[in-house]
């Protein structure tokens, strides 16, 4: 087989970045390890950025959610008991955010994909990247006991934190930069309208907790919860217990249904520089991890395909290099803004073990300053509905 740029990874990285390039004549083909109910049953993000939900609309794949998302003007914060919201848009000219789910993300570009013939190859075991730092890079793997080959011009790398494009890269070269947190997410779906119209970050003295949604008749929520915690510590009772206390004023307003999903993630920062070496890229995941707190995993995936797939058009279309030379930098400079944002909302929701009272005072009176200071506000409005493109 024979592609101008093979992407490794079929998640939202992937491919975003496949009907980008299509969309541009630029031809490519998809490489993903699992199969498609897999990739696309995937529990992640809800949270959308304008760039994401502008960029869904740009590949016309936006129909469905501007029909079922919710658009959130605003966010709100408690602590202790009390509330206050971030009106966004107000405080950024008109900026929102959309709530829909990644799962349905995906089923949409999968469809799409279908329609407009992007080439997937699903259960592609066994992937390696060959001579990505020479002028004819390729990328081997085995699937239905055969041993398959494509040669291309460009490899991207959007299979995630584990996958092996990131591992191509020489030790020597590569650069990791990480922050693991003492602590994990609890997360449950149920089918409940939510307690709230907007989402509810809540900072207690027991720890941190997040009311969400998939859709008004789907809540999701999260508490703070320790790394040796095991789902079998936490039946439905007691996570109900728990996030009632930690959400304060809003308690009153959850409907304690059966959860349908639950899980435990752990929590971590994490960048490695450099994004391109040779012809391979890294994009999404397969760079950078960012702690769930600021909802910019997958919105940073997508500035970074955007960013990708403006370098390879230079390239093919106007016989640039520029592009592709400065992707590295480019996206980087977003990546770690976003990183600055989502370590920053950790550290002021959540309990560290290993802090003290001191600490939490800090916490307090940084909560307190942002509930009277009109400037405190526009700065995590701006952050929370996504930094532009530069």
């Amino acid at each position: 087989m024979r592609t101008q740029v093979a992407i490794i990874g079929a998640g939202p990285a992937g491919l975003f970045l496949g009907h980008l390039l299509t969309q541009a004549g630029i031809d490519a083909v998809i490489l993903e390890r699992k199969d498609r109910p897999y990739v696309e049953g995937r529990v992640r993000a809800g949270v959308l950025e304008r760039v994401t939900v502008d960029l869904m609309d740009r590949l016309g794949v936006g129909d469905r959610m501007r029909r079922e998302g919710l658009v959130h003007a605003g966010t709100n914060l408690a602590s202790d008991g009390e509330m206050f919201r971030i009106d966004m848009a107000e405080l950024t000219g008109g900026s929102t955010v959309m709530v829909y789910g990644q799962q349905e993300v995906m089923k949409d570009l999968f469809d799409a994909a279908e329609q407009r013939d992007l080439r997937i190859v699903f259960d592609a075991d066994e992937v390696q990247l060959h001579h990505i730092d020479g002028d004819r890079p390729h990328v081997t793997w085995r699937k239905d006991g055969a041993e398959h080959r494509l040669d291309c011009d460009f490899i991207a790398g959007c299979d995630g934190y584990h996958g092996v494009s990131r591992a191509a890269i020489p030790a020597q070269v590569l650069k990791t930069f990480e922050r693991v947190y003492p602590f994990g997410w609890l997360g449950i779906l149920t089918e409940a309208p939510p307690c709230d119209h907007e989402l509810i970050y809540s900072n207690h003295e027991r720890g941190f907790a997040l009311a969400s949604m998939r859709s008004p008749t789907r809540s999701r929520y999260y508490v703070q919860c320790s790394l040796d915690d095991r789902l079998e510590d936490w039946p439905d009772d007691r996570f109900w217990d728990e996030v009632s206390i930690r959400l304060g004023p809003a308690a009153a307003r959850i409907i304690r249904a059966p959860s349908f999903e639950k899980s435990i993630a752990p929590l971590r920062s994490f960048v490695s520089e450099p994004m391109r070496y040779g012809h391979l890229f890294l994009a999404g995941d397969a760079a950078h991890i960012v702690p769930p707190t600021g909802a910019k995993g997958m919105n940073l995936a997508v500035s970074d395909v955007i960013m990708l797939s403006e370098a390879l058009v230079e390239h093919y279309h106007e016989r640039s290099k520029a592009g592709i030379d400065g992707y590295s930098a480019r996206a980087l400079a977003r990546v770690w803004k976003a990183e600055r944002f989502s370590w920053w909302f950790t550290s002021l929701t959540h309990r560290f073990p290993d802090r003290d009272g001191f600490d939490r005072k800090m916490q307090i009176a940084e909560l307190a300053y942002i509930k009277g200071s009109r400037a405190a506000q526009v700065t995590l409005a701006e952050n929370y509905v996504g930094l532009p493109l530069v």
